[in-house]
């Protein structure tokens, strides 16, 4: 008789294979081996869902909120061959255009009237419309990684693409992009010309890029590098670096740079399992942390480190179980262990305020999603202006986030976080005080939900 013990479950695990927001952050999309779906980004509603049978798919692309998404095949066995992008029309759900490569197509992206196809040593533009037809094409570097971004809003032009030197980001201006069907007139006005010639090329790292990101007004330039230490965020038409922040001390892998719409802030999120929250102009109400001795920065030739701009904001993202129960409230949501591998995307929403307004309509805040590849969908809060302010230098008696505060020389009698490093106060008061600043520093979980085969697919 065999008496060991087995593990049994009535639920399949959730594998979500791909999962990325439009442009504008309202849609986001997912891919699993049944097929593909489409969601309402915030509140998390469930569009359409489309069950493909033959395949599965590694991308699925929408084109803003038309009917028309990019479908890239992939996985063990492809529904297409992975050097095809399928031109794909929701209202006819059925193909309509494909294209084909002599290579493995690496990544994709698009704006209103246009894809941008990376393949591994090159670029390749396409004007949609009518009929897809071929625009331009670009050499890189090695591109493994397939990166591309385009700015998307109204009169935006930027098409950011590696540079054919490791590490540098070249700079295309395009033809303007047009406004939606149903624009306001006064959201058509494209913004004035630059009265000067824009760079080419931005020399962002010495080593290779991991990631590459612009705004929808396509103004700013966010770059990465292999390393996974430093964002820099560069003037897309000077080619000036603006901001260097630190994501932490250790090599990570960064998953993806996103810029809040109005571009006062943007976020992190790398395999580590935390999303870090950075301000990037310096009246947006919050304060990046910096070291102890960055004030002597000026008058001693300390290290760059020292003068390096942490994260005023963070979230660590629990590790989810693919079997656990249906959660809808906050305070429900699981509390596992962190799972460094656990894979996400971040995208940014607007919600009406909790704050009290004498307006009759409450005030709009800006709010993080992130999406997991273990079918987890969370909301986000910032904190205050109010509450993370005050600590904005890290010192020992300031209360700061111990998993994203730059290192003291101070004893550490306990391990390293994973995602930066941590101290330790000689005295009580002073982890009281270092727990007060922790929770004022980190992300509120407002709303945790499930996608994907929790909404009976996948």
């Amino acid at each position: 008789m065999n008496l060991q013990r087995h593990s049994i479950t009535a639920t399949n695990p959730i594998r979500i294979l791909d999962a990325r927001f439009d442009a504008d952050y309202r849609l986001f999309t997912c891919s699993t081996p049944a097929g593909f779906a489409v969601y309402r980004a915030y509140p998390l509603t469930l569009l359409r869902k489309r069950e493909l049978t033959g395949g599965t798919l590694a991308a699925v692309l929408p084109l803003h909120t038309s009917n028309l998404l990019f479908l890239l095949g992939g996985g063990r066995s492809p529904l297409y061959p992975p050097n095809k992008v399928v031109l794909w029309d929701d209202s006819l759900r059925r193909e309509v255009a494909e294209l084909e490569f002599r290579e493995r197509v690496r990544g994709f992206a698009c704006r209103r009237g246009w894809l941008a196809v990376a393949l591994r040593r090159r670029v390749v533009l396409f004007e949609v419309g009518e009929r897809v037809s071929r625009f331009g094409e670009w050499d890189t570097c090695d591109n493994s990684r397939g990166l591309v971004a385009m700015a998307a809003a109204t009169g935006a032009t930027l098409l950011a693409i590696p540079g054919r030197q490791t590490g540098h980001v070249q700079l295309i201006h395009l033809p303007p992009c047009p406004p939606p069907a149903n624009a306001a007139p006064s959201q058509a006005k494209p913004p004035p010309r630059p009265t000067k010639h824009p760079v080419s090329i931005v020399a962002a790292h010495t080593g290779s890029l991991s990631t590459l990101s612009v705004p929808p007004s396509g103004r700013l330039l966010a770059t990465t590098s292999s390393k996974g230490t430093l964002v820099r965020v560069w003037d897309s038409h000077t080619g000036k670096l603006v901001r260097e922040f630190r994501r932490g001390t250790d090599k990570a892998e960064i998953y993806g740079v996103a810029f809040r719409p109005d571009e006062k802030e943007l976020c992190v999120w790398s395999d580590k399992g935390t999303v870090h929250v950075f301000t990037i102009t310096a009246n947006s109400g919050q304060a990046n942390r910096q070291s102890t001795f960055s004030a002597l920065t000026p008058f001693l030739p300390l290290p760059n480190y020292f003068g390096s701009e942490w994260s005023y904001a963070q979230y660590r993202l629990p590790a989810q179980s693919p079997h656990a129960s249906i959660e809808t409230q906050a305070s429900r949501a699981p509390k596992l262990n962190v799972a460094d591998e656990e894979r996400c995307v971040v995208g940014w929403i607007q919600v009406p305020s909790d704050r009290p307004s004498p307006d009759r309509d409450a005030p709009l805040e800006h709010q993080l999603v992130a999406l997991t590849y273990s079918g987890g969908w969370y909301r986000l809060s910032l904190p205050k202006s109010g509450s993370a302010s005050t600590a904005s230098v890290a010192s020992p008696s300031s209360g700061v986030s111990a998993s994203a505060a730059p290192p003291r020389s101070i004893s550490m009698h306990r391990p390293r976080s994973s995602s930066g490093s941590s101290f330790s106060s000689r005295t009580e008061k002073g982890k009281e005080k270092e727990k007060e600043g922790k929770e004022s520093h980190e992300c509120a979980l407002k709303e945790f939900r499930r996608y994907g085969r929790w909404d009976g697919w996948g």
